[in-house]
């Protein structure tokens, strides 16, 4: 359905904005995927990552307010995005996060994947 790297990012895009993460993450993760926030460790396994976001949602999420992509490019197999991701937690705080997402893809998939915060 989605055979290349920007139909898939153009895919994940769509399910991002309507807060599907977890499908999202599902569909496009590498079973070796690293997923590293900013200078942290990376979090490693598609299970693992799977697991950490389930977490955070149902226990600091209280409502998914947007998430906004600006561009985007391709480059063989890396593509760049820009976002601003908002969401209300469950202690009553707003989190607005800007970010530049780096993704390295490996068969058709997410390999590594860093997000540059704001």
């Amino acid at each position: 359905m989605y055979d290349t790297i920007e139909q898939k990012l153009l895919h994940i895009h769509s399910l991002l904005a309507k807060g599907e993460f977890i499908e999202a993450m599902d569909t496009y993760l590498h079973d070796d995927v690293e997923l590293r926030e900013a200078n942290e460790a990376p979090k490693k396994g598609k299970a693992f990552c799977i697991d950490f976001e389930e977490d955070f949602i149902n226990n600091s999420l209280a409502e998914f307010i947007g998430y906004e992509v600006g561009n985007y490019a391709v480059n063989g197999n890396h593509s760049y995005y820009d976002a601003i991701m908002t969401l209300k937690l469950k202690d009553g705080s707003l989190m607005v996060s800007e970010q530049i997402v780096a993704t390295e893809w490996k068969d058709g998939k997410i390999y590594r994947e860093r997000y540059y915060h704001a």
